[in-house]
């Protein structure tokens, strides 16, 4: 192989093509360029994310749950770096952002089709979510696919019965396009795991944690967006943290919370 054609660091990351996919609208505005990174990278460890709790259920399928474990972990990590990088959005001020605010337009964070998959990953699916993107586009055919998939929840409850627990059928067989909803005799499934199975109630509590994550990534969310532009209307015609607020303290996995007082 010659030297052109040898692997380097620069053409296994394509570091030109990626150093060339930061454009702002106006050069002038210094802070622009901030807001284009950080909004990138999110996109960036969103699809990694999806990537690695798309592992995790075919781990949970094949009944490896100490690997899925890790890969929990993973994600788990990376949703605290979600929440630091808000640290660095909330080192531009209102002002700042008020300079080139208005050439972002009709573009909005609440158009990110990859949340939205999270979202749907972890059992938040609406219509309205998926008919936000049209049909035909990669964003559409993508959360078709979310729309139709199990949850992680129903990867997590199908792993138990393969372990022996007694699920109801009526569980095994939900509509996963439908919301997770809180079930008795779950719950005393779980309550038993907790008890008598250190190993699959790590499981769970590592579950928790990543609902929690979530949690926290959206009420830090919120409160940088209160930071940076009050109570105004969200860019692209969204309501803005009025909104984002209603997105709070909706657990993904009701089931893991209702017990806690049963512990």
């Amino acid at each position: 192989m010659s030297m052109s054609e040898a692997v380097t660091y620069g053409k296994y990351l394509k570091i030109d093509e990626l150093l060339n996919l930061q454009q702002p609208r106006d050069e002038v505005e210094h802070d622009e360029m901030l807001f284009i990174v950080i909004h990138q990278v999110y996109e960036l460890w969103f699809k990694v994310i999806l990537h690695e709790l798309d592992y995790c259920c075919r781990l949970l399928s094949e009944g490896d749950a100490a690997r899925a474990l890790h890969t929990l972990k993973r994600v788990l990590t990376i949703l605290k770096v979600l929440v630091a990088q808000l640290d660095i959005l909330e080192t531009m001020t209102p002002t700042e952002f008020r300079t080139f605010r208005e050439r972002l337009e009709s573009a909005s964070g609440f158009q990110s089709d990859q949340f939205r998959a999270f979202e749907f990953a972890l059992g938040r699916k609406t219509r309205a979510s998926l008919d936000r993107f049209a049909e035909g586009t990669r964003a559409r055919a993508g959360l078709d696919k979310r729309w139709k998939a199990p949850t992680i929840w129903d990867y997590v409850i199908r792993y138990l019965a393969g372990v022996g627990y007694d699920i109801p059928a009526d569980q095994l067989e939900r509509d996963v396009t439908a919301p997770i909803e809180a079930s008795e005799a779950v719950q005393a499934v779980l309550v038993k795991i907790y008890r008598e199975d250190p190993a699959n109630a790590d499981l769970c509590e590592r579950l928790v944690d990543l609902d929690e994550g979530v949690q926290e990534w959206r009420y830090r969310h919120v409160k940088m967006v209160e930071r940076t532009i009050g109570m105004k209307h969200g860019t692209g015609g969204s309501a803005g943290s009025k909104y984002l607020r209603t997105t709070l303290n909706s657990p993904a996995f009701p089931d893991l919370w209702e017990i806690r007082s049963q512990l």
